[in-house]
């Protein structure tokens, strides 16, 4: 791939529609801003369909009646796709991502150094997996690497966060 094709194939902006920040505990909004922030500075993406537009995309990503929908559209928000897939394969992993963030959080009230870094590995091996998940149900429809996939992963825990601020 040519180097204006890598810069073309990359996200330009997501944005996380139906979530309600204030809601959202601390650390879980951590997490958004870091992955959103990491987004920003380094990502590959890149619609299989036949689009128009060449990139680079913004990306509104949602939850709707039980689908995760990757809206793309052009930098000026033209639509260009919708891709939506089902949640139900990401919701163990979700779950599991919940279950970690709630032990992050009591780990971290008590000053237990080794159970915070303990939770960090399984975290990390958490978004490895749900990465590759994320890569498989969208492959043939966008194209992702590795940690795009990660950071795409950690936003679709966070959109599925109904707890409120601890």
């Amino acid at each position: 791939m040519t180097v204006d094709a890598l810069t073309r194939s990359r996200l330009h902006r997501v944005v996380l529609d139906g979530e309600a920040p204030t809601s959202l505990a601390p650390c879980i909004m951590a997490d958004r801003d870091q992955a959103v922030a990491d987004l920003a500075l380094e990502n590959n993406f890149r619609p299989m369909a036949d689009v128009q537009d060449a990139g680079p995309y913004v990306l509104h990503l949602t939850i709707r009646d039980g689908r995760l929908v990757f809206d793309v559209r052009t930098t000026d928000d033209s639509p260009m796709i919708a891709i939506g897939l089902a949640l139900g394969p990401f919701r163990g992993l979700i779950k599991d991502y919940q279950m970690l963030v709630d032990s992050y959080v009591t780990a971290v009230q008590e000053g237990r150094e080794a159970r915070i870094q303990a939770i960090d590995m399984g975290r990390r091996g958490l978004h490895n997996e749900g990465a590759a998940l994320m890569r498989d149900r969208l492959a043939g429809k966008i194209e992702i690497d590795h940690d795009t996939a990660r950071r795409l992963f950690t936003l679709v825990c966070v959109l599925h966060q109904k707890v409120p601020a601890r």
